[in-house]
């Protein structure tokens, strides 16, 4: 039985704060979304680089767990002898389904419904001979690339048409939002094109490092590595294109920061496991967050709406003259509650509250006999 690796905890945790890290700039933007659709305006030195500390790089981390996670279920059901994928597709279809009302009712870049298709995918690939996973990581990243250089193409030639097929302007009332999102359903999930074959690559490439021992003592090599490609080549790379303008956008989110984001998997796990003692306190509240990784993805954005938009607090309006700095105080506030909170939760239950709900959905249409997956 595989003995529960508690790195990923931690990087989970990480890669949750992370990805909110990102989402933050969205919510406190008075324009909303819509905003960072048209590609338009420059947003100063300062806050280019406060974006570039977190634009991509945690999803591409999140990303890679999702299939480490994915591997692990694979491990289970050939452990326990249940046929593959089996029950794996209804657990998709319920992210699939949790990621479709995320969208709609709190957040338009929603991920979890990429992760969703991406999942009911790679399930077929998962034990299969090394061979026809390599087709399938190259074949997806070739299709990724692709997409990406035409993209940025025409950014580079028509920069203006970018900005024509976004919204207009963000409503205030959130029954407002919710008709927003519906209208421009293929504007808002047009991300998709980009997240599944990213999402194949990454799912896959993550297996592969669990597999070569990542998460262990003897993956040391293995992690100095990706942290030398990751941080040491990477870097400087997202930091260029970062700052190249924003015509760049998509090589600078979707290739540039994947590769970051295989460093920050090595340097995390290799701090966690040179670790001694009782874990401390921003150990515990990682821990948490991971642990309950898909209610804290989902409540810190509904928090960060109540916080920034017309039908909450209203701060990004407020607060748009202390911009870029405010920004990351925000972040952080939200990152701090949502330590403390999943920490007292986890005192009380062993999973967060949408894991419950989620969990019990899971197990509903097999009985009381199905196995609870960890």
């Amino acid at each position: 039985m595989d003995r529960r690796i508690d790195a990923l905890d931690v990087l989970r945790g990480v890669a949750i704060l992370g990805t909110l890290g990102t989402n933050i700039w969205i919510f406190t933007d008075p324009g909303g979304p819509p905003a960072i659709l048209g590609f338009g305006g420059d947003p100063g030195v300062a806050e280019t680089f406060l974006r570039f500390l977190s634009n991509g790089k945690f999803l591409g981390l999140l990303t890679l767990l999702f299939g480490v996670g994915l591997e692990l279920q694979y491990r289970s059901a050939v452990r326990r002898g249940l046929a593959w994928p089996g029950r794996y597709l209804w657990r998709a279809a319920l992210l699939f389904a949790e990621g479709a009302l995320h969208f709609v009712l709190i957040f338009e870049f929603d991920v979890l419904m990429g992760y969703a298709l991406t999942s009911m995918i790679v399930a077929y690939l998962i034990g299969r001979s090394e061979r026809a996973v390599t087709a399938w990581m190259v074949g997806a990243g070739t299709l990724l690339v692709a997409l990406v250089s035409l993209v940025t193409l025409a950014l580079l030639t028509a920069p203006g048409q970018a900005a024509g097929s976004a919204p207009a302007a963000y409503p205030d009332g959130w029954l407002d939002q919710v008709r927003l999102r519906l209208d421009n359903l293929v504007v808002f999930r047009a991300e998709l094109v980009l997240i599944v074959p990213l999402g194949i690559v990454l799912f896959l490439l993550g297996a592969r490092l669990l597999r070569a021992g990542v998460f262990e003592e003897r993956g040391a090599r293995l992690r100095g590595r990706l942290m030398a490609a990751g941080l040491g080549l990477g870097v400087p790379l997202n930091l260029l294109t970062s700052f190249a303008g924003p015509a760049w956008f998509m090589v600078d989110r979707y290739l540039m920061a994947p590769l970051v984001a295989l460093g920050l998997l090595a340097l995390v796990t290799s701090i966690v496991l040179g670790m001694k003692g009782a874990p401390g306190v921003l150990r515990r509240g990682l821990t948490g967050v991971g642990r309950t990784a898909l209610s804290c993805y989902v409540f810190q954005n509904l928090a960060a709406g109540v916080l920034c938009y017309g039908w909450g607090l209203g701060l990004a309006a407020r607060f748009d003259g202390l911009r870029p700095w405010w920004v990351p105080v925000a972040w952080g506030a939200i990152c701090l509650l949502f330590m403390v909170l999943s920490s007292l939760w986890l005192r009380r239950f062993a999973r967060g509250p949408l894991e419950l709900a989620w969990q019990w959905a899971y197990l509903a249409p097999f009985g009381t006999r199905a196995p609870a997956e960890r």
